[in-house]
């Protein structure tokens, strides 16, 4: 379904905010929510996993076995596609805090890159593609000083080294795939502005001050590669 239409009816934009945890996804998520909305776009926020258990159950086996643990998150993935689907036939953006590309970079960067291959080609099937990616990107070095800051206690793969692996893999897909590329450092209104006119400079949003709204239309998924 990723890309045609549904009924006639053109389908609504899914953009996906990556990067690793304390990146400031969640942040940027509410702030561009609000800001589409003040544009008069319909907006609709969510975030993965859908499932908080299988989204514990898929940190905790993802922790000694990446295969189990992206099953897992598959699961909850394609559990939640239907209602993905229907958000995006009745709002103009879905935002997504992660996507499948997180278990790409988590639980594919520690597989052979055959199996990596594989995970992508079972998530691309279980879900909806995204149409936009922005992935907040954090420096190796700031990864402790991020996590020292967070209040919840930390799951089991928030540690700095294994952060550091996925920042590594996101990188990769961002440059496979021409995602927006922003520096997680900047403060959060400054990444808000860049991400807007991200979506701007693709054309998948009307710049500031014209008149009317225009979404450019979901792209048809990527060939796997």
């Amino acid at each position: 379904m990723t890309g045609a239409r549904t009924r006639g009816h053109r389908r609504g934009l899914l953009v996906a905010l990556e990067g690793i945890d304390g990146a400031g996804k969640s942040t940027l998520l509410t702030a561009l929510g609000q800001a589409l909305r003040r544009r008069g776009y319909s907006v609709r926020l969510r975030r993965e996993p859908v499932d908080p258990l299988l989204g514990r159950l898929a940190q905790e086996a993802g922790a000694k076995d990446p295969w189990t643990g992206a099953v897992y998150f598959t699961v909850d993935r394609h559990l939640a596609a239907p209602r993905l689907r229907a958000d995006l036939r009745r709002y103009d953006l879905v935002l997504t805090d992660r996507s499948f590309y997180s278990t790409v970079a988590y639980q594919g960067s520690r597989l052979p890159r055959r199996d990596r291959l594989r995970l992508e080609q079972l998530q691309r099937r279980a879900t909806v593609v995204p149409d936009r990616v922005v992935l907040l990107d954090l420096p190796a070095g700031w990864l402790a000083r991020r996590l020292s800051t967070r209040a919840r206690a930390r799951g089991p793969l928030e540690r700095a080294r294994i952060l550091g692996r996925v920042a590594v893999a996101y990188r990769a897909l961002a440059r496979r795939d021409a995602w927006l590329v922003l520096d997680a450092r900047q403060p959060p209104r400054e990444l808000l502005r860049a991400t807007l006119r991200g979506l701007e400079g693709s054309g998948a949003l009307r710049p500031s001050g014209a008149r009317g709204k225009t979404l450019r239309g979901p792209r048809g998924p990527r060939p796997t590669p």
